[in-house]
């Protein structure tokens, strides 16, 4: 028998309630098993485990893109992921469809479904262990306003010095997300790269470089006496002293993705991040920046 797990932001009552809709859908067929914070919040008598140590077919994470990547760096079971947020870039569904629920349950229960496996970056920090980033790994002054002096480097050699707030490494996963604040581009995470973007550089351009994926990049913050703050998806973080190499580069794991089939570029259709004016189907083809013809 199919097993699911299922997960929902605990500070969403719509994720809660949708989270338990689905698992009540879903055990007519399935054995569901909810992460232990969920299944407290939603109440009643639901089977339940932690969530890393859940071992199920696929996670169902419900919430936004935050409730997604905790998922991913908790469990290697492909998530599912449904937004009941804001932007939810990474969202297969959305909580208000009225047929979320049994598209849900009807595409597990048929198997009708694909696994995307998506690209991470692991990091290796003196002294400390840091999980993979499945959108991005950010480095930068740990003092609000001040900007910091970072050495870089590529496959073992020095390529550059920047003064800026700091630096972004992301996956093409990442790109939609603070890499896109960075001025970085959009990338189709079926495409293998590694992105670098400064952070709000002094006195050079604002330019992301792409990379091959089997890069290694070095970050090595100096002379600032106050080292740097390294970030893993806006989740994890730790303090790296000045002259201590952070180096990042593409992990042996992957965040695995359950897909309908939606393609890319549809998935970031009305978010407001596509650098055109989008077609309006419901005005015959125009966007809703372009006047009607005369």
């Amino acid at each position: 028998m199919t097993e699911i797990g299922i997960l929902a932001n605990p500070t969403k009552p719509r994720a809660l309630a949708l989270a338990g809709a689905i698992g009540d859908r879903l055990a007519a067929r399935a054995r569901v098993v909810y992460a232990d914070e969920t299944a407290e919040r939603i109440g009643g008598d639901r089977p339940h485990a932690p969530l890393g140590e859940l071992r199920v077919d696929v996670l169902v994470a419900v919430g936004g893109d935050g409730t997604f990547l905790h998922a991913a760096r908790s469990t290697s079971a492909p998530i599912l992921p449904i937004n009941a947020g804001t932007v939810g870039v990474l969202a297969e569904l959305h909580a208000a469809s009225p047929t979320v629920v049994d598209e849900t349950a009807e595409r597990l229960w048929a198997g009708r479904y694909s696994i995307e496996a998506r690209l991470r970056l692991a990091l290796g920090c003196p002294g400390n262990a840091l999980p993979d980033a499945t959108n991005e790994v950010t480095i930068h002054d740990p003092a609000i306003g001040r900007m910091g002096i970072f050495e870089i480097g590529v496959d073992g050699r020095p390529v550059g010095r920047l003064r800026a707030d700091g630096l972004l490494v992301a996956t093409p996963t990442g790109s939609t997300a603070y890499s896109l604040s960075a001025h970085g581009p959009i990338v189709d995470p079926v495409v293998e790269a590694i992105l670098v973007s400064p952070l709000a550089p002094f006195r050079t351009p604002v330019r992301s470089v792409v990379l091959d994926p089997h890069s290694e990049i070095t970050v090595r913050p100096v002379d600032t006496g106050r080292g740097a703050l390294v970030q893993v998806d806006g989740q994890a973080e730790t303090l790296l002293p000045d002259g201590s190499p952070l180096t990042v580069y593409r992990s042996a794991r992957r965040t695995r993705l359950v897909r309908f089939g939606a393609p890319f570029i549809d998935r970031l259709r009305g978010k407001g991040i596509l650098p055109w004016v989008e077609p309006d189907r419901e005005e015959g083809g125009r966007g809703a920046d372009v006047p009607p013809p005369a």
